[in-house]
């Protein structure tokens, strides 16, 4: 018998009856054939994400720049431009980042207090999104202003201007 919780206290019908059914099919679990046994789709090289495309450019810079913030561009800072960038624009910032010495995807040598992306303008298969980077508090912040541009059919940002 299954017990839950405190064993002093007595215990209704439906807590015994979720008991009895949770035994029946852990116990049912080993009989079910393999081919009975619901499978996950095969994986497809470009995946059309349902999320809007300046939504993935903010979630891509929220975690791009807690991970340079917390590590200084680390393994994270890594695995995020493998998973959200093209090979193509990985491969344009090393060699931006190579020229200037500064962070490609920042397009500086620090990181920014904060940041706001707003949605652009799309067409042609791509989606350009507007993403300002804070840099100093107070007063008088400081600004600047970078178009991100996203693959609509992979989601995946393809350009940094």
């Amino acid at each position: 018998m299954i017990q839950f919780g405190n064993a002093s206290r007595p215990r209704g019908r439906r807590t015994i009856g979720r008991a009895l059914l949770m035994t029946a099919l852990l116990a049912a679990a080993p009989m079910v054939p393999a081919a009975a046994a619901p499978q996950a789709p095969a994986p497809t090289a470009q995946v059309r994400s349902t999320v809007p495309a300046y939504q993935q450019v903010a979630h891509f810079y929220g975690a791009y720049i807690d991970a340079v913030t917390v590590e200084g561009g680390g393994k994270l800072a890594t695995a995020l431009r493998s998973f959200y960038l093209t090979p193509g624009l990985r491969s344009q910032l090393r060699t931006w980042e190579a020229r200037n010495h500064a962070d490609g995807v920042l397009r500086a040598q620090n990181t920014p207090l904060a940041f706001r992306v707003t949605a652009g303008d799309s067409g042609a298969g791509h989606t350009w999104s507007k993403v300002r980077l804070t840099w100093s508090g107070g007063k008088h912040p400081t600004y600047s202003n970078l178009t991100v541009q996203s693959d609509l059919q992979t989601g995946k940002i393809s350009g940094i201007r």
